[in-house]
Parts: structure tokens; sequence; C-alpha cells
């Protein structure tokens, strides 16, 4: 393992929000300036390098990740040594001002490959829980901080969630309890399918053709045929993807240097959907050494998560060492799964 390096587990952040003014909607926050969103991942210490929008949400491909803005939800993903929790002023600033008040929060990430080169406040999970706990505002009062364990000592989720107590304008439908959120996160890739993400020296591409080119080279395109890509091809290496079908978003970074090696997918699904087939996808593309995935949910059995999960990566040499659950007020189930290959050591 590299001393130092790029830090590829990104950082998440979730934000919900409610308005009683009906002429907000459909748009709500997709209202924002495209400044406004600028001055915030100023903030963090990222810019936009690509975007796609379609009827339901704008997905921006980020110098270090992903934004998703919906009309009432915001999910900013960052890796590297950004400051992703100083969005969180800004953006309840802006929302304020479109007639829009902060409902709930969830903040999640991985184990740092590199925790000493994080500034604050990510420089340890009890100092982002506090500056969570200091910068949402009070009526967000259910609120959870959980570090979910794996075999592994350096390997663990943290998970921080915080709700208010109100019942807001967003009315479930018959299929939420279905839904579920799953965050991959993967080290150790194959080397040779990682070089796949090294552009060529002085291929004159632009990072979008590059990008395109890497989508197509790797077989991701087949992940979710249905899907619309916004794809981007970092120099010299390194790729970031956001995909679009219908409301559902998923999304895919790699950093591919050895040493260091880490890629992440992250999409919503239905637990009567083709799970198995998008797994499968994922792993034959990377290869990894470690995996984790973590699933959120809100309405269905976890055991159906647990046996998905691993029934559709041990046909391909990945066996499941740890699997924890823990329970969120009114944010729903978090399953933490890590899976290495059979013939490895835990």
């Amino acid at each position: 393992m590299a001393v130092s390096g790029f830090e590829g587990f990104e950082k998440r952040l979730e934000l919900h929000f409610f308005g009683d003014d009906p002429a907000m909607f459909p748009l709500g926050i997709r209202k924002l300036e495209f400044e406004s969103l600028e001055q915030v991942l100023e903030a963090v210490q990222c810019t936009v390098v690509s975007a796609v929008g379609n009827s339901y949400f704008d997905a921006y491909v980020l110098s270090e990740s992903s934004l998703f803005v919906y009309p009432t939800k915001i999910i900013i993903k960052t890796c590297g040594t950004t400051q992703l929790l100083k969005s969180i002023l800004p953006l309840i600033h802006y929302a304020h001002h479109l007639g829009l008040t902060l409902s709930s929060c969830r903040y999640t990430r991985g184990s740092f490959i590199f925790p000493k080169a994080q500034p604050f406040p990510h420089t340890s999970f009890k100092d982002e829980v506090t500056y969570l706990q200091d910068t949402i505002p009070s009526s967000l009062c259910f609120r959870k901080a959980s570090i979910m364990p794996s075999k592994s000592s350096s390997h663990s989720w943290h998970v921080f969630t915080a709700n208010d107590n109100n019942i807001h304008t967003h009315t479930p439908t018959p299929y939420d309890h279905e839904l579920f959120t799953m965050e991959i996160c993967m080290t150790e890739l194959d080397p040779i399918l990682a070089r796949k993400f090294f552009r060529r020296p002085e291929d004159e591409k632009t990072g979008d053709s590059a990008g395109k080119e890497m989508t197509e080279l790797t077989g991701i395109n087949e992940i979710n045929p249905e899907a619309l890509i916004c794809d981007f091809a970092f120099d010299p290496c390194g790729y970031s993807m956001n995909g679009m079908d219908g409301d559902w978003y998923s999304t895919i970074h790699v950093t591919p240097e050895d040493g260091f090696s880490y890629a992440s997918f992250e999409c919503v699904g239905s637990v009567n959907g083709n799970i198995g087939h998008v797994l499968r996808k994922v792993v034959q593309i990377f290869r990894p050494g470690t995996m984790s995935i973590s699933t959120t949910c809100n309405g269905f059995s976890n055991d159906i998560m647990w046996t998905q999960m691993a029934g559709a990566v041990e046909p391909l040499g990945l066996k499941c060492r740890s699997c924890a659950m823990d329970k969120f007020p009114n944010a729903g189930t978090v399953v933490f799964q890590t899976f290495t290959p059979r013939r490895k050591n835990v």
C-alpha cells in the first residue's frame, strides 16, 4: 500500500428539503442558478466538468466525483481532500431563498486510505459528527451516528442521519418501500483492468470523448443499457460517470493508480429489479481485491439484501466475510457487507 496518494474513498451527503409554496414545484432546488452551485462547490473545493439533465433531475460530473440535484433533494459525493460538509450552510441558505427548508440529512463514507491527509472537518468521524451536529438546524431532532464494523479493522462504514418530525409534501408511492440505495466501494483493482482507465499520452481528446471511449471499452455502458450516460476521463488517468434512467441515478468513479487503486459504484434500485446483473457486471469490470456494499432501504426485509448481494458475487469468486445491520430513526435501515476473494485470507 502506498504511503500517500489520491484518496479515492468518497464522502457522501444527501439533503432533503420541503416547501409550502406550490409554485416552487416541479423544479424546486433545480431553480438554483449555476453560479450558486459553483459557489457551493467552491466551499467544497471542486468544480463541474460535465453535466446532463432530464425531466426529473440534473447530474453533474465534478472534478472530484458527482452532484445530483432533484426538486427537493441534493446528493453530493466528493473524493480526494475535499471539504464536503462545508456545502451544508450555503445549500441551506440558497434553498431558503427558494422557499425550501431542510428536513433531513444523511452523511456516509467508508474508511479513508489516507486519513491523515484529510482536512478539517474530515479529520475524524468524531469531528465530522460534531461539525454536523453544530451545522444542521435544531429542527432535525432525530439524530444518530454509527460506525458499522467489518472483520477488517481498516474497513468500516460511517453513517450519520438527522430528520425532523414533520410529514411533508412528498407523498410516498406504493413502490417507495421497495427502493434502496446501494453504495459499492472497491480497492485493489485488477491492474490489467485498471489500465483501461489510463489515457494514452497526447491522445488530444477532450475529457468527454476520452470518457465515452472508456465507458465502451470497459463495458460500463452494459451495466444499465437504458441509462443516459455522462462520462469524463481525467488526464493522465481516472474516470467518472453519471447515469440517468428516468428518476434513478447511477454513478461510477475510478482512481486506477497501483498501490491505492479504488473504484466506486452507486445506484438506486428496486428489490424487484435485476440487482444480480448489476453487481456481476460491476465486479467483472474491476475484479477488486476487497469490496464493500452498503445498502440503505426503508420497507422490506433486509434478509433479502444479504442473500441477493452474496448470491450475485460469490459465483465470481468473492466471499462475504462480514455483514452488519443498523437502524436509523426515520431514516431506514443500512446493511453493510464486505467481500474478498475466496483464496484470500481475511
